[in-house]
């Protein structure tokens, strides 16, 4: 039976039997642990406490700055989607070495990120609507903030939208915004990230769209789509690469 291992999965996993879901997201190891769990209430609220309930069994927590936790060549696809741009350039590196590391000859290593490219053309296109419709400027920061915001972002998204007490107190415990892993530190489009690829000894890189794959029933797996079928990550580049 073929192996997926969806690294850094959040509440995005599948219930297939061929996919090892991997995280270690913080309300995950909070589930996880019998000391913690009877505070989670506490720790949660809103948004964060569904997130927290929707939190599957099915999860194998693990550090992804860690070496993965497979042997070498063992596994025949390896997955992750809005995991590479979290990660400072030369971290980035060592995970899609470590990948390959574990991947067979011939496996298949598909990414998702944000579309750089897409970000970009969007903005542009703003620019020319702001020049013939000076009404258009009040909403041109949101095509800035597309492009930056969660890279300049200091504090917690969750975190700025609690009460004055809550909010001092999980900026103390749980550190600013880098910290928590919620910061983009570099962003891709087609051309650079098949270049990097290509340069880590990766073959046959392939752009592809949410719904096609060279993987063999990729779509059954779900893990690019919403329960209707639609993309799940909107505006992202898919990469396929072969080892």
């Amino acid at each position: 039976m073929m192996t997926v291992l969806n690294l850094g999965c959040g509440t995005k996993t599948s219930s297939s039997p061929c996919v090892v879901n991997v995280d270690r997201s913080m309300p995950l190891r909070v589930k996880r642990n019998p000391l913690l769990r009877p505070l989670a209430p506490l720790a949660f609220r809103g948004e964060r406490w569904q997130n927290f309930c929707a939190l599957p069994d099915n999860i194998l927590v693990h550090d992804l700055s860690k070496p993965l936790p497979f042997a070498d060549e063992s596994i025949e696809v390896v997955y992750h989607s809005h995991v590479l741009e979290h990660l400072d350039r030369d971290d980035a590196v060592e995970f899609l070495l470590e990948i390959k590391r574990v991947l067979k000859p011939n496996g298949i290593h598909r990414i998702v990120v944000p579309d750089f490219e897409d970000a970009a053309r969007l903005y542009l296109a703003h620019v020319d609507a702001c020049r013939h419709n000076a009404a258009e400027m009040e909403c041109h920061d949101a095509y800035i903030g597309a492009l930056i915001e969660q890279s300049v972002r200091r504090e917690g998204e969750y975190t700025r939208q609690q009460p004055a007490l809550r909010r001092f107190l999980e900026n103390k415990l749980l550190g600013d915004a880098r910290k928590r892993g919620e910061t983009h530190q570099w962003m891709y489009d087609r051309f650079s990230l098949h270049a990097l690829l290509i340069r880590l000894g990766y073959r046959n890189p392939q752009v592809q769209q949410f719904n096609t794959s060279s993987i063999p029933r990729w779509n059954e797996y779900g893990l690019d789509q919403n329960e209707d079928g639609d993309e799940y990550k909107g505006e992202s580049l898919y990469l396929e690469v072969q080892k």
